[in-house]
């Protein structure tokens, strides 16, 4: 029988392309970003090319209401999910200050509320079944403060532990959370969250998201707890445990 995928944020990116290795292994989808008009062009794009039904709701998971919205949308089309993809998010780069309340109002919502509740939704859903998968993309920003982004950071902090406290919670159920940490990576959050001009990302060569997308499957279908794209990012992530969160905000300063 057929898997259905629901990914977010999938209209570019590294959702784009878990959603085409998904659709590569013949899972069907559900396909959530803001833009109707490129949902409708993947989903023409993808069921001419792959052997796979694409379903897609344009919805603004930043919204307050709106991550209930889509799973009610889902159960009134009575589509069964297996697997749940929260990589809907979004950054900004600058002094904590000097950005207005509502971008971080609905930075919060969409980073930890929506996703939050879309882990409680179809968890929910899917007791008894012994089956289910999720993969919260969280990013290697979890392992540190950083300042210049500390909004972001601290929500991408959240979704480290939460993954990791419910994946132990849902054992005994059948289901895996999987929390997926790239570094930067070659995709328009660099110029939407303006993160393109830091020490950490200009003149530097970041992996595609293709690359990126390859790794998230495969450590999601394996059911691992925490996966960190990349050598580098990992060696930087565990060497974060044997330094003063001290030091290592102040470094993470000078790279921001």
């Amino acid at each position: 029988m057929k898997k259905v995928a629901f990914i977010t944020g999938a209209s570019k990116g590294i959702g784009l392309e878990i959603a085409r290795i998904h659709a590569a292994h013949g899972d069907d989808l559900i396909l959530t970003a803001r833009s109707l008009h490129d949902l409708q062009e993947i989903k023409t794009h993808f069921e001419c090319e792959y052997p796979v039904k694409v379903t897609i709701i344009a919805k603004d998971l930043s919204m307050a209401g709106s991550a209930e919205e889509v799973f009610d949308e889902i159960k009134q089309q009575h589509i069964d999910v297996d697997y749940l993809v929260n990589n809907a998010g979004f950054g900004d780069y600058g002094y904590f200050a000097d950005t207005n309340w509502d971008r971080y109002s609905a930075m919060i919502n969409l980073n930890i509320s929506s996703l939050t509740e879309l882990c409680h939704l179809f968890i929910s859903d899917w007791q008894g079944r012994k089956a289910g998968k999720i993969l919260n993309v969280a990013s290697t920003a979890a392992f540190q403060p950083g300042p210049k982004m500390a909004v972001y950071f601290a929500t991408k902090a959240y979704v480290l532990s939460f993954s990791q406290a419910i994946g132990q919670e849902v054992k005994k159920d059948g289901i895996t959370i999987t929390a997926f940490c790239p570094g930067p990576t070659n995709t328009n959050f660099m110029d939407d969250s303006q993160m393109i001009v830091s020490r950490m990302v200009a003149g530097h060569k970041l992996p595609a998201p293709k690359e990126v997308a390859r790794c998230a499957y495969k450590a999601m279908i394996s059911g691992k707890s925490v996966a960190i794209h990349g050598t580098k990012n990992r060696i930087m992530a565990n060497l974060n445990r044997f330094v003063p969160r001290s030091w290592a905000t102040k470094i993470t300063d000078k790279l921001l």
